[in-house]
């Protein structure tokens, strides 16, 4: 992800407020299921602590415990910023890559698509954009306990932008007759096959655009999409059931593209929030 880094496209705060508004404005979106679980939410928490720089991943450190757990634990947030239309877009939903019908800006996609139709098919890269504002006003005015819920909440967000399923309209594999693919996928293989995934991230980066940059995420993420989709397919023929025999045919073709994603994640994370670091000044941190 890294050629996304420098984009130039100007961080449009009028933007991030407005959807921060609006989803404090009490619109419900018919919730689909989490991606990745609680486990797999924490330790790419722990992981994007790595690709810090000092002091910044002293400061991450010394709260480990609160944000990776804040991170797992939606329900912590407040009803005000848990919603669930932030945590998914359905990019496909817009056509065909790469989704040129959907404006990149939050308000040009209100008034061309309206608000309805905005919230159903998801806000996922905005609501990273907007609470990425968030986490940046925290530390410039160094108001700690917000800081840390803001950059648990980004970090979830990022976090999800990387699972293939929370870009389409096929979130759940029924419409390829692959019912229960997405759990397959970001639940089962984690599950089984965790102990031997080798996660190294690069360090952490300097992202000009936050709200670019999750679109960058997300269209990346979608790319992988029919690449999972076949490789169930495959695992599953002449089967009876989700077997160990399916599993291990699944994760050999599915299993490098999890990886390569969560180690994606790990470091975006961290760039995430190095970023807001450093936009807000660098402030002093509590510890140093």
């Amino acid at each position: 992800m890294s050629s996304h880094a420098h984009r130039r496209a100007p961080w449009q705060r009028p933007a991030a407020l407005a959807l921060c508004a609006l989803l404090a404005a009490g619109t419900v979106v018919p919730p689909p299921a989490e991606a990745w679980e609680a486990r797999t939410q924490r330790l790419i928490t722990r992981r994007a602590m790595e690709t810090l720089p000092y002091p910044l991943r002293a400061y991450f450190e010394n709260n480990r415990a609160a944000i990776t757990q804040l991170a797992a634990d939606t329900s912590q947030w407040g009803a005000e910023n848990a919603r669930a239309e932030n945590g998914f877009i359905r990019l496909d939903h817009y056509g065909r890559y790469p989704f040129g019908e959907l404006p990149r800006d939050y308000n040009a996609a209100l008034r061309k698509l309206g608000r309805r139709r905005v919230l159903e098919q998801g806000t996922l890269p905005w609501q990273i954009g907007a609470t990425s504002l968030k986490l940046e006003e925290a530390f410039r005015h160094q108001e700690w306990d917000k800081a840390k819920l803001y950059a648990a909440m980004v970090a979830h967000y990022v976090i999800e932008a990387h699972d293939p399923f929370n870009t389409t309209v096929n979130f759940n594999g029924e419409l390829s007759g692959q019912l229960g693919v997405d759990s397959r996928y970001s639940r089962s293989l984690v599950e089984r096959y965790q102990p031997f995934f080798i996660i190294r991230p690069g360090g952490a980066f300097k992202i000009d655009d936050p709200t670019a940059y999750g679109f960058g995420m997300v269209i990346e993420a979608h790319t992988w999409l029919d690449n999972i989709l076949l490789a169930d397919a495959q695992a599953r023929a002449g089967k009876v059931d989700y077997n160990d025999e399916y599993y291990d045919a699944f994760y050999e073709n599915a299993g490098p593209i999890l990886v390569r994603q969560l180690t994606s994640a790990s470091q975006n994370l961290g760039a995430y929030w190095y970023s807001a670091w450093v936009n807000a000044g660098s402030p002093d941190l509590p510890g140093e």
